[in-house]
Order: structure tokens, then C-alpha cells, then sequence
């Protein structure tokens, strides 16, 4: 088995995820995951906690672009325009390369209710965290925490309608489209 190989961590991503769509995440075991990318359950271990955490390891990885996009906002926007900013500079994450991969995780994650438990809490933390940039950036706390639950929801909606078979538009174009959609929704009666 191959020790310091390069490309280990996207092997063992790779691998788990091939198993856990075809047998299953609940019977898949770290060793199989380990032994399918040809390296050691030490290896595994050196890269990742535990097997869930292999679909949740990117978190830091995801959630700086949403961050990004708040800084980057022009001076006096309104909270919902920041949001959007966050979301379409997020939404470069999610290139059309990423797309096979995201289905597959995300149907591995709805058929585990463990995991799909532990999605719902990163996006509420992803919330969290993105409440907390629009209150340094002088938002009111109320309108914060507001603006950046729709931003989240605006995020999960336009993930789900991107990575829904046959989708071929490009993630920010489908997350716009969620915005202008909420912003008829909120506007004026």
C-alpha cells in the first residue's frame, strides 16, 4: 500500500464515497475505504477523524468563499445585496466538474438521517458564522441574523436545484434566479 503518495486525501474521498453510494455509509468501514484507494487505515486516519467525516471535511474549505463575498460587498449595501454577493462568490465553488461529485454526496447524505442531521448543522452553522460578518460589517443584529438565514436558505435552494438531474445552468446564475425569486416573495404587497 502506497504511504505518502500524493493525491491521498482525494483518493480516500473518492473511494468512501463509491462505497457509501453503492453498499451503503452505515456498512462501509474505514478499512475497505482505505483498502479501495490503496493505502492504509493509518493513512485514513492521518486525513480524516472518522468516515462521516470524509463528506464534511471541506467546511473551512466552503465556507471562506461565502466569507469572501461579504468583505468584498461595496461599502453601504443593504444586507440582502451583501448576502447575495456571499452567495454568487460561493457559488465559484461550485463548478460544473464539482457537479457529479456534489449529487452523489448529497444523495449519500439524504439516504443517512445521521448525516443528514449533520448537514442541517453546518448550514446553521455556516449562518452563524455569516451573521456574525454582516454584524462586523456595522449590520444590526436582528437584520443580521435575518439576511443571513435567507442567504443560507437562498444557498441550500439553488444547491438543490443545481445538482438536480439534467441541470446544466451554472450554480450563480440558478442563485440569482433564487434572489430575484425571494426579493417577489418579500417585496411590497
Amino acid at each position: 500500500m502506497g504511504r505518502w503518495e500524493p493525491g491521498a486525501r482525494e483518493r480516500l474521498q473518492g473511494a468512501a464515497l463509491s462505497l457509501y453510494s453503492g453498499k451503503g455509509f452505515e456498512v462501509t468501514t474505514v478499512a475497505e475505504i482505505a483498502q479501495v484507494a490503496g493505502l492504509t487505515e493509518r493513512t485514513f486516519y492521518r486525513y480524516f477523524a472518522d468516515k462521516r467525516e470524509v463528506l464534511f471535511a471541506i467546511y473551512d474549505e466552503f465556507t471562506r468563499p461565502f466569507l469572501d463575498g461579504i468583505e468584498g460587498a461595496p461599502q453601504g449595501a443593504r444586507p440582502m445585496e451583501i448576502m447575495a454577493a456571499a452567495v454568487a462568490t460561493a457559488s465559484e465553488f461550485f463548478t460544473v466538474d464539482r457537479q457529479p461529485y456534489s449529487r452523489t454526496r448529497q444523495s449519500v447524505i439524504m439516504a443517512n438521517p445521521e448525516l443528514h442531521e449533520r448537514e442541517l448543522l453546518k448550514l446553521a452553522s455556516l449562518a452563524a458564522t455569516l451573521a456574525t460578518a454582516l454584524r462586523e460589517r456595522g449590520v444590526k443584529q436582528t437584520a443580521a441574523t435575518l439576511a443571513a438565514e435567507m442567504g443560507v436558505t437562498v444557498y441550500r435552494v439553488s444547491f438543490e436545484l443545481w445538482i438536480a438531474d439534467g441541470e446544466t445552468r451554472p450554480m450563480a446564475e440558478i442563485a440569482s434566479g433564487v434572489f430575484a425569486e425571494l426579493g417577489v416573495l418579500t417585496g411590497p404587497a
